[in-house]
């Protein structure tokens, strides 16, 4: 680039660091300064800043955009001042739960904070383990869409019927395994910067280990509760977390291989207790600046939800309608009554709980609940409602220990077959159209099936049904911290 370019670029640059400093208060102003510090030091100071690299990860929640606008506001103030300042890796993990909405704001943030042709800038997404610049407009390929809906199955299958609904931990084992190989990638990154809360940390880790027992993995001699030993316990899960899954498939490896460095240096930069401002203070930033379009009720809740609520109030109708032997109705109403007591005791406007009732509870729309979520659960999760249903039962490990209940509650018309589904499982030969009927109902190939009737059942310890399942963990653990505005 000439000197002219180069003159007009750091012109825009600086348009953007003072259009952006407009929208902080004082004390977002100080707090700024203060992560500036903290990133200069932990760089060594400024003689080494512009060798530094930082990695943050986007995912196009409220939170994680208005982080990334405090990271782009640092390094343009850095490089304003100095010769230098910071490198910026910003990545993003396609998964079948991301939907359009938060890829079109992480496009948004990035054109407003003009990321996309800043040469100390990289927007990346990993895409069935492969690296790639950052499209919203492009959707997840078919073969990751067919991974993410295999693992999701395979890591929610290793559970007991009547055990806690942590269908959806196979996303904290992507996360994991997406954060230590693109903190690897192109030379890696120097440290991971984050304001998750130290509660959302320890959710994130905990839920982590909980699917990697679910993958076969030892449990860490004692638990990690914070970011500061994330890194050290992906290094011990390696590059393929879903390997005990399938010794017998190839896999698609991380991608291009050689880029990807064989050491990883990484640590963790907190930056949670530089959020000094709420929620209603960052609104301006967030609609009028980086142009965030919030998702309805969703960011009334959540902003780190593995599945939408529609489909988790779905999931509490089918497990209501098919393993406790109510109506479909009754499970949803129990769900949202959950979410509504969540709401009110971290004190949400009512006007959201309104909108809780009005989205699940009004009569017109309960008649088409059903209906619409199992479509949504089709077109995002590529699962059926049958394949939801057998989910819940998690019928064939610990040798198909409750296939048989599975078959008298779901499929009674099945239970003839049930030598031969048990032989199928063994890997044994067994009728063709008994074979078909298992990858119909589970969504899996007969193969994996086989696998899971060899592993056993992963206990998390609660007991059944307490109302505290991963769905409503979740809202729980992260409406505490983000709804409030931290």
């Amino acid at each position: 680039m000439t000197n002219t370019h180069d003159q007009a670029m750091n012109y825009v640059y600086q348009q953007v660091l003072q259009r952006l400093l407009s929208f902080f208060s004082r004390a977002e102003r100080t707090a700024l300064q203060l992560m500036i510090q903290r990133i200069v030091v932990a760089a060594g100071g400024m003689e080494r800043i512009g060798e530094y690299k930082v990695l943050t990860i986007q995912s196009g929640t409220r939170d994680n955009c208005y982080t990334l606008a405090l990271l782009r506001a640092a390094q343009l103030s850095i490089a304003g001042r100095a010769p230098a300042t910071f490198q910026l890796r910003v990545a993003t993990s396609r998964s079948n739960g991301v939907v359009s909405a938060a890829l079109e704001n992480i496009h948004r943030s990035c054109s407003a904070l003009f990321l996309y042709d800043d040469p100390r800038v990289e927007v990346l997404m990993v895409d069935n383990r492969e690296v790639l610049p950052f499209n919203h407009a492009v959707a997840i390929s078919e073969a990751g869409r067919e991974s993410n809906r295999l693992n999701l199955l395979m890591v929610g299958h290793r559970r007991t019927w009547n055990g806690p609904l942590d269908l959806w931990d196979d996303a904290y084992l992507a996360t994991g395994e997406f954060y230590g190989q693109i903190a690897r990638w192109d030379r890696g990154v120097d440290a991971l910067v984050s304001s998750d809360s130290p509660r959302q940390q320890k959710q994130l880790l905990e839920g982590l280990n909980r699917a990697a027992a679910k993958a076969g993995f030892k449990a860490p001699d004692q638990p990690e509760t914070s970011y500061e030993q994330l890194f050290a316990r992906l290094d011990e899960l390696g590059s393929d977390c879903y390997r005990e899954f399938y010794p017998d498939h190839e896999q698609a490896a991380w991608r291009p291989a050689e880029g990807f460095e064989a050491c990883r240096r990484a640590t963790y930069i907190d930056i949670h207790d530089m959020l000094v401002s709420n929620l209603e203070e960052r609104w301006p930033l967030l609609t009028e600046f980086l142009k965030f379009q919030p998702d309805g009720l969703t960011t009334q809740l959540s902003d780190y939800e593995f599945v939408s609520l529609s489909i988790a109030a779905h999931l509490r109708g089918l497990q209501a309608c098919f393993v406790q032997g109510r109506a479909y109705e009754a499970g949803v109403a129990d769900y949202v009554q959950r979410v509504l007591v969540m709401m009110r005791r971290k004190h949400l406007p009512e006007h959201a709980c309104e909108q809780a009732l009005q989205a699940f509870c009004a009569p017109a729309i309960l008649s088409d609940q059903r209906e619409l979520a199992a479509i949504e659960a089709q077109r995002t999760l590529g699962l059926n409602e049958a394949q939801l249903v057998c989910l819940l039962f998690a019928p064939f490990v610990e040798h198909g220990a409750s296939l048989e209940y599975f078959l008298r509650q779901c499929h009674p018309g099945m239970l003839v077959a049930l030598p031969d589904l048990h032989r199928a499982m063994q890997g044994m030969p067994a009728p063709e159209q008994v074979l078909q009927w298992m990858v119909d109902v589970s969504g899996l190939p007969v193969s994996l099936i086989g696998t899971l009737y060899r592993m056993g059942p992963v206990v998390s310890g609660e007991p059944a049904d307490v109302g505290q399942s991963a769905d409503t963990r979740e809202i729980d653990v992260v409406t505490s911290e983000r709804s409030a505005g931290r």
